[in-house]
């Protein structure tokens, strides 16, 4: 796996890059799930085993393997080997803070913007 960081300043200002616009869209797409942002926030405490979370969130086995695996091709865990068993914990020790501070935000939301059976919102 090719890592890449790129950081661009203009007049002292963070300008985004193509490397960081994937990388938002990656953890949007991730953010997007409620299960995937479950285990996200989850792991924020620390590394997990896919069975606790899958426990913790209240899905099955294999839902929770599949939300790892989407997790692990964006980019966002990876799997650490423990013998037979292997524990998932973020990539980044910046997702932790990242993430707190996702928490924080406080979302205005037009009350008619979306509601019914065409509402994508959610």
């Amino acid at each position: 796996m090719r890592l890449v960081h790129v950081v661009v300043y203009y007049f002292g200002v963070l300008t985004a890059t193509r490397t960081h616009t994937a990388a938002l869209s990656r953890l949007g797409h991730a953010l997007a799930d409620s299960t995937r942002a479950g285990v996200l926030l989850a792991l924020r405490n620390g590394p997990a085993y896919p069975s606790d979370l899958a426990v913790t969130l209240g899905v099955s086995r294999q839902v929770m393997s599949n939300q790892l695996a989407c997790l692990r091709g964006c980019g966002l865990v990876e799997a650490v080997s423990e013998g037979r068993r292997a524990s998932y914990r973020l990539t980044e020790e910046h997702l932790t803070s990242a993430l707190g501070e996702l928490l924080h935000v406080t979302l205005a939301v037009e009350p008619d913007c979306c509601t019914g059976a065409g509402c994508t919102c959610a």
